[in-house]
């Protein structure tokens, strides 16, 4: 699609939402940041400038227009305005009443959430330098990767042993263990036009489903979980962020059961359903222990970046009473920087982190601005009367379910949950839901939602692209997967977070 055909999809939906009829019980104000809202959510999806860029052109309409109020009065004080009949312009565009929209628009730069996302990154950046992400994936393939099921294991395991500290799955996967991995087919003459089912194939899918299982498995996994636990605490109603708040060994426990299940389960079940034609490789430990002796042995700066990891999960789950897990990681990062693990240059020239950050920001403060103009409030309130004299179960299934499925229409995580998490919070707590629960719920389907399509999550397009798996088999395998990972995560979303948010 051409750029400029990208950039005016965005501005006519807002063109066009702006011209609509205020709703009764709606504001005008928040009709229109309603407006930039969707605009920005369209451009998200559409890429038509970086996504940073889009977000801080958001923030920066809504706030040179005047558009967010600060305080929960300001929006009762413009609501009894529009009540009375008062006209609007006279009423509600004056600075003492709207407040000076800056200071929201800038908002998401302080929000703790999005500072871990950044400094995540920085542990990323020290598994790479360091070389031990790749050490640790060819250690394992050099154990397990004699035989096929094996191999797939390696790569699992992979993954698994650095999703609690890269965020990026794209990193993680398509960065650290795709490349490492896309090495062994070759060996066996598994290519993608000759050959692919004797290994590529299999291997290349497991990669792919298990990364987006231990997305979800921590919270550091991906990086719109931290994002999705900052809207929690920004649901309306939550007068006590504290109170809804989800700690890294919470999140844990609440995935423990569901997330094992689904990582043990996706190396053999694809090797049922999509099974390799070659079962024995013996060439494969052979080369993964050469490519180790190219590494030379393990490096001090190796083990220092082991100890960092091993200092931060530790502090994450013991050391909740007395840090949050943002503390924890700028300890760390402070560790690092002093051990010259990684140095102040790879902070600062980290184009990935600090894109992240000002993107994560300003969606943040945009998702934030739906509460504060009194738009979710209208919303959920619709929604709820909808739903009145439905049970608590119902409306939390069907909230997952709506929550979970509509995946299939967005091409990124981040804009997924900025888009639907909010208003689905505002449905749920009007409706008489825990937010704590709901949150959780809905947040811990955000990894495993990915593998739904091959543009579902940043590695997907990575391993649709590398020609191993049929495009067909894509489409079909991400929708079978995804209706088992699903049916395997409500299972335990719905029985067993109950017990596990009150541990």
């Amino acid at each position: 699609m051409d750029r400029k055909i990208r950039i005016a999809i965005p501005l006519i939906a807002m063109a066009i939402i702006w011209m609509l009829p205020t709703p009764e019980g709606l504001t005008v104000h928040a009709m229109r940041f309603f407006g930039i809202f969707v605009a920005v959510i369209l451009a998200l999806i559409l890429e038509p400038l970086p996504n940073a860029a889009v977000g801080l052109i958001g923030c920066v309409t809504a706030s040179a227009l005047q558009l967010v109020p600060l305080a929960e009065r300001n929006i009762a004080a413009m609501a009894k305005a529009a009540k009375e009949g008062t006209a609007f312009v006279e009423v509600t565009m004056s600075k003492a009443l709207l407040g000076p929209s800056l200071g929201w628009s800038l908002s998401g730069f302080v929000d703790a959430t999005v500072w871990l996302i950044f400094v995540a990154f920085m542990f990323a950046m020290g598994y790479e330098k360091t070389g031990l992400g790749k050490r640790i994936a060819l250690m394992l393939i050099k154990a397990l990767g004699g035989r096929a099921l094996g191999l797939g294991y390696a790569a699992a395991l992979s993954d698994g042993s650095l999703a609690p500290f890269m965020p990026s799955n794209t990193a993680r996967s398509a960065g650290t263990v795709y490349p490492v991995v896309k090495n062994i087919p070759p060996m066996y003459g598994s290519l993608p036009e000759k050959d692919a089912r004797k290994i590529g194939a299999y291997l290349m899918w497991v990669c792919i489903a298990t990364t987006c299982v231990t997305s979800s498995m921590f919270f550091t996994g991906v990086a719109p979980n931290p994002l999705a636990l900052s809207l929690i605490k920004s649901a309306p109603g939550v007068t006590d962020p504290a109170a809804v708040d989800i700690s890294w060994m919470t999140w844990f426990w609440c995935m423990l059961p569901a997330g094992a299940i689904l990582f043990l389960m996706v190396p053999i079940l694809t090797y049922v359903i999509y099974p390799p034609t070659q079962k024995l490789f013996p060439e494969t430990p052979k080369w993964a222990a050469g490519e180790l002796e190219k590494l030379g042995p393990i490096t001090g700066k190796e083990i220092g970046m082991l100890a960092m990891a091993l200092i931060a999960l530790t502090l994450w789950i013991f050391g909740s009473d007395y840090l949050n897990a943002t503390q924890v990681a700028m300890v760390v990062l402070c560790l690092m920087l002093m051990a010259n693990i990684i140095n102040w240059e790879d902070v600062v020239s980290n184009k990935s982190a600090w894109n992240t950050l000002a993107w994560f920001a300003t969606l943040v403060a945009m998702a934030s601005g739906l509460a504060r103009v009194g738009f979710l409030k209208w919303l959920s309130g619709i929604f709820a009367a909808y739903l009145a004299g439905s049970t608590p179960f119902v409306i939390l299934f069907g909230l997952l379910v709506l929550f979970y499925f509509t995946h299939y229409f967005f091409a990124s995580l981040t804009a997924h949950v900025t888009a639907l998490m909010p208003v689905l919070l505002a449905t749920g707590v009007a409706a008489g839901l825990d937010v704590r629960l709901l949150g959780m719920v809905l947040a811990g389907s955000i990894g495993i939602m990915g593998i739904m399509t091959p543009y579902g999550t940043g590695p997907s397009p990575i391993y649709y692209n590398c020609g191993y798996i049929e495009r067909k088999t894509f489409w079909i395998f991400g929708s079978l997967y995804g209706f088992i990972f699903f049916v395997v995560y409500a299972v335990f979303a719905m029985t067993w977070f109950p017990i596990a948010l009150k541990m």
